[in-house]
């Protein structure tokens, strides 16, 4: 079945056309909800919350993005409350290896360990944006879309989030070249 189809019939109330619906979103979903918590309970729980939300807002959803799409926003949108509500700002974004395959494990660890530092000195918002933006290659007009934003303010938000990231990137490698 198209997605349209499971979405007709989940907005019906079969559970199973929903559960079969998100069920190819499910791992994406999770991973985003994990980059952004950087914690395997809280992404689940952020997963949940998303999914919840998702069932109980299908009659809002309007087709103008693909579900996909409207479903990760969603998913961060859970995440972001479930880290303003703990306040401990870290992503794990393991999926940019900035090493090359040749690197071994401790490089590796210490790539993901330089992001998710860098990553957690960036506001909500930027971080959010970033993430969805890299990780899931959302449009900008979707992302403005579903985040309630003009798109230059998605690509003013980028643009300072990438240059926020690569600064403190670039201070971390300087103070790791210095030791």
């Amino acid at each position: 079945m198209t997605d349209r189809e499971l979405i007709d019939r989940a907005r019906r109330g079969d559970q199973r056309a929903f559960a079969e619906l998100v069920s190819q979103y499910r791992s994406r979903l999770w991973s985003v909800c994990y980059r952004i918590t950087n914690d395997r309970q809280d992404a689940e729980d952020a997963l949940q919350n998303a999914l919840t939300a998702a069932w109980q807002n299908l009659h809002k959803y309007r087709g103008e993005a693909s579900f996909g799409t409207w479903a990760y926003v969603i998913a961060a949108n859970s995440s972001k409350m479930i880290v303003r509500a703990r306040r401990d700002l870290a992503i794990d974004l393991h999926s940019l290896d900035l090493a090359d395959e040749q690197a071994d494990h401790a490089e590796r660890t210490a790539d993901r360990d330089a992001i998710n530092a860098a990553l957690a000195t960036l506001s909500d918002d930027f971080r959010a944006v970033l993430v969805l933006r890299e990780y899931t290659a959302m449009p900008y007009n979707e992302l403005a879309a579903h985040l309630g934003i003009p798109v230059q303010t998605v690509r003013s938000r980028l643009s300072r989030a990438r240059a926020q990231l690569a600064r403190a990137l670039a201070q971390t490698y300087e103070l790791a070249g210095a030791a």
